[in-house]
């Protein structure tokens, strides 16, 4: 049975990873319940010079043009304030969330037990029902609130995993590198995956 994911894009830097792992979570055949803020669109456009639409149902047809490969049937796009989605209740979670880009906004939110959003709630419900909720933030440095925030989240389960690439597989370029950091969030959830070679595998 495949996996049912919540993707949740914020308005941090690191929006190329936020849909490489959109991509690579519907090539594995995941069900994805994609969230995203409206500064995830200002940092889309900024970094990947893609136009992420308002409408949700605006969204998922520009994501679905951007990933013809994929099975569209598989993708839900959600609004913020979406409450009768299923990630808003615990009746109805995902397997795991993960939130990438993770701004500091959101892990703050997330950290104290905020619902404000469809995003926070969501992260709310994973959190409480104990599923697995992995939260990529945004480039360092970290102020102590943040650090203790991540620390806050840690101790309830959560997993906090910056992308911070290793170099050892010798990446040739940004796509590398990123699919290095993308394939690390896909471990923390159990997703398979042929993105980097695995270290110890012959090359």
């Amino acid at each position: 049975m495949s996996k049912t994911v919540c993707l949740a894009l914020t308005g941090a830097s690191g929006m190329p990873y936020g849909l490489r792992l959109l991509e690579s979570l519907l090539a594995a055949g995941c069900r994805v319940q994609l969230l995203y803020s409206q500064a995830a669109q200002i940092v889309a456009r900024q970094e990947m010079d893609f136009e992420l639409p308002s409408r949700p149902a605006d969204a998922r047809a520009a994501l679905i043009s951007r990933f013809p490969a994929v099975d569209r049937e598989n993708l839900q796009v959600f609004g913020r304030e979406e409450w009768f989605a299923p990630v808003a209740s615990g009746s109805n979670p995902p397997d795991a969330m993960i939130v990438c880009p993770c701004s500091m906004g959101t892990l703050a939110s997330i950290a104290q037990g905020l619902s404000d959003n469809l995003i926070e709630r969501a992260a709310d419900v994973v959190l409480k029902e104990g599923r697995k909720l992995v939260l990529v933030p945004r480039e360092t440095p970290f102020s102590a609130i943040h650090l203790e925030n991540m620390l806050r989240l840690v101790r309830a389960g959560a997993v906090i995993l910056p992308p911070s690439p290793g170099f050892y597989h010798h990446p040739q370029s940004v796509q590398d590198i990123v699919d290095f950091v993308v394939a690390r969030v896909l471990d923390q959830v159990g997703v398979s995956h042929t993105l980097m070679q695995r270290w110890g595998e012959e090359r």
